[in-house]
């Protein structure tokens, strides 16, 4: 590569707008693509359309009013047949002037509806996709808002890294929206990235921030649920083994299944239907190996004077 070239890419972005892009674009995992959902002026600009076109609802209801009472045959014929209403909105007579005027504005006001209809419509779906998305990670919000307010660079006075209105950019955090965000938002992955995220840092091109590796976490989060799938069945499976008292081993299997229940209900997203579904797999695996020949609690049931062995 030229050199030119290269000492090109190195230069350090303008402070501003430049250098906001830059932060944002040099994320390689492209997390800190936060930006403003603006909900008061998305609120307000829906109800302004909305009022608009009850407005123009109201218009087309009246013109209707009046073409119910007026029904020559003009009017029926545009409202039975598109071609001839449209072609009676654009006649006109040889001096250029419209010899149906009245239709002449239905049918500008049909065009408009259609054009504050389409708008409005989606503006609904921009606005619900906005809602439904996920908000941004609380630790790369918090590494985000001390980086744009530069309260880590040691300044005396320090200053956001954009004047105006937009110094609060960071401040709302329910009128922000990511991107994108980690793969993996469960529980235990934000446990790792609020406590330990330390461990899996690497540093910015621009030497004064660091990054979280996605992948790291992801990585480390599969191997931790790895190893409590692991511990919750043959742990559970080995203690009932060598318990030989009945209510014992019935306290010990109610336990492990409340453990369990507890772990996929406080470390995953897993819906109720699924954290039942999946606890009632768990506790059944648990019945099987207690009722069958490799517990290890006798097989012998005593019932008053009578011993029941089974064969």
């Amino acid at each position: 590569m030229h050199q030119g070239a290269v000492e090109l890419a190195r230069v350090k972005p303008i402070n501003g707008f430049p250098r906001v892009a830059d932060k944002i674009a040099s994320d390689p995992d492209k997390t800190t693509t936060i930006y403003r959902r603006f909900d008061r002026l998305s609120a307000r600009n829906l109800l302004f359309l909305e009022a608009e076109i009850a407005e123009l609802e109201a218009r087309q209801n009246k013109y209707d009013a009046d073409d119910l009472l007026a029904a020559n045959q003009v009017v029926i014929e545009c409202h039975s047949d598109w071609r001839k209403f449209q072609r009676y909105a654009n006649e006109k007579d040889q001096n250029g002037r419209q010899t149906q005027p009245n239709q002449t504005e239905k049918m500008e006001l049909a065009l408009k509806i259609k054009e504050k209809l389409r708008e409005y419509h989606e503006a609904l779906a921009v606005h619900q996709t906005l809602l439904n998305s996920k908000p941004p990670a609380i630790t790369t919000l918090k590494a985000m808002r001390n980086w744009y307010l530069d309260k880590n660079s040691g300044k005396i006075d320090p200053r956001p890294q954009l004047w105006g209105s937009s110094e609060t950019k960071y401040d709302d955090i329910y009128d922000l929206v990511a991107l994108r965000v980690p793969a993996d938002q469960d529980r235990l992955s934000e446990f790792i990235l609020n406590n330990f995220g330390v461990f899996f840092q690497t540093e910015a091109h621009d030497g004064g921030s660091a990054y979280i590796s996605e992948r790291s976490v992801a990585k480390c989060v599969a191997i931790l649920s790895s190893l409590l799938c692991a511990i919750l069945l043959f742990g559970s499976i080995t203690s009932l083994y060598f318990v030989q008292n009945h209510y014992a081993l019935l306290g010990m299997l109610g336990g492990w299944t409340v453990l369990f229940a507890i772990c996929v209900g406080w470390l995953t997203n897993a819906r109720r239907d699924q954290i039942f579904a999946a606890t009632a797999a768990y506790a059944a695996v648990l019945v099987v190996f207690v009722s069958g020949t490799l517990g290890g609690a006798s097989n012998s049931v005593t019932l008053g004077s009578w011993t029941c062995t089974q064969a």
